[in-house]
């Protein structure tokens, strides 16, 4: 099995190559897929570092290929990709889950410069602490998130993206992610952003913190509106313990408006589509 795994390595470095067609892509899905199965079906974290490494060589040609905005594996569905409506953004991730170590997130983003995609490689351990919503993360520091949807917007003249994530790392609370993703004029990644303003309150981001027994929906409305369960303990007397926290059948919204995302609750939405 490793001699076969080996050899397609070897082969999977080109293959990403405008010239290449339809039915070698479709073979490094499949490839993918079994990947993937056999990672969720492994139960020896040596075993899954292989596998994953697997994987991370053949993301990283595919990341780098002329197509990779042209381009999405379909039914993989422990493969995050997500693509900006205008094509300046590309996010690829997806979590490795260790028994004996610390589990983990990979993150690949391709922003398209226009005549040049820039590649950045980001990794994160689990934390069971929260994502904090009062400073700027960066390439370094990134917090680990899978993020499943992204719009962009201006503020100033300047592109932000809106992304929005799920965060697995404490068992009892599941926590989801409204962020601002940019680059400085270096290139450099900034997460985070002071345009979430809430009464007298501004924030970087905006982080949902719930039971990890629950699901709540966090999904763009439009290309302006964020709409989101709003969250209550199941008493309140037990205000503040997220781990108790779940949706009460009502709504909240962040909408931009002139370049800020300002927060209103108790939104109806029966009549939207």
């Amino acid at each position: 099995m490793r001699r076969i795994l080996v050899v397609f390595l070897f082969a999977a470095s080109g293959i990403f190559s405008a010239a290449e067609g339809q039915t070698r892509r479709q073979d490094v899905s499949l490839t993918l897929e079994k990947l993937f199965g056999r990672l969720v079906a492994s139960h020896e974290d040596t075993e899954k570092l292989r596998i994953n490494d697997s994987i991370k060589f053949i993301i990283d040609s595919y990341a780098e290929s002329d197509t990779v905005f042209t381009h999405k594996f379909p039914n993989l569905k422990y493969l995050g990709q997500i693509t900006s409506k205008n094509s300046g953004l590309k996010i690829i991730t997806w979590n490795l889950l260790l028994k004996d170590s610390e589990s983990r997130y990979y993150c690949y983003l391709i922003n398209n410069r226009g005549k040049t995609n820039h590649l950045y490689r980001l990794e994160a351990k689990y934390k069971e602490t929260p994502v904090k919503s009062d400073i700027i993360y960066s390439e370094k520091d990134w917090y680990g998130a899978l993020y499943y949807d992204l719009k962009p917007f201006k503020q100033a003249k300047q592109t932000y993206w809106v992304v929005l994530g799920i965060d697995y790392g404490n068992p009892s609370i599941t926590r989801k992610i409204i962020d601002i993703l940019s680059f400085g004029p270096d290139g450099e990644i900034v997460f985070g952003k002071k345009l979430f303003v809430n009464g007298d309150v501004t924030k970087y981001r905006e982080v949902l913190e719930y039971s990890s027994e629950v699901v709540i929906s966090l999904k763009f409305l439009s290309e302006k509106s964020i709409i989101f369960d709003h969250l209550v303990p199941v008493s309140p007397a037990l205000k503040g313990n997220k781990e108790l926290y779940g949706p009460d059948f009502s709504f909240d919204t962040y909408n931009l408006e002139k370049g800020v995302w300002k927060f209103k609750s108790d939104v109806d939405v029966r009549n939207k589509k």
